[in-house]
């Protein structure tokens, strides 16, 4: 599960100051990037499939992540919870194969 240091550089990854604003998806992968090496320590690793226009962010979990029985929580309280956290428009995340 990501630690509260993921979490914090993700709040600032979240909102950058530049002039273009990201896109939603955008904004997604700069959260996932943060995430990522929490994942990958634990053999895994996560892929951004798409967002739906509805605010679903579906997810690709890769590695020891597949089978694992803590994906789901990982997947639902580590990263569904800081992606909504960061970017409002996400309702939801959802694993795809």
């Amino acid at each position: 599960m990501p630690s509260r240091a993921a979490s914090q550089s993700a709040s600032a990854a979240a909102n950058p100051g530049s002039a273009a604003a990201p896109s939603v998806s955008e904004r997604v992968q700069r959260i996932l990037n943060l995430i990522r090496p929490a994942v990958q320590s634990d053999g895994g690793d996560v892929e951004l499939v798409e967002v739906t226009p509805d605010g679903v962010a579906r997810i690709r979990l890769h590695g020891a992540c597949v089978g694992c029985p803590s994906s789901s929580i990982t997947l639902q309280m580590g990263i569904e919870r800081n992606l909504r956290d960061h970017v409002p428009e996400i309702q939801r995340v959802e694993a795809v194969d």
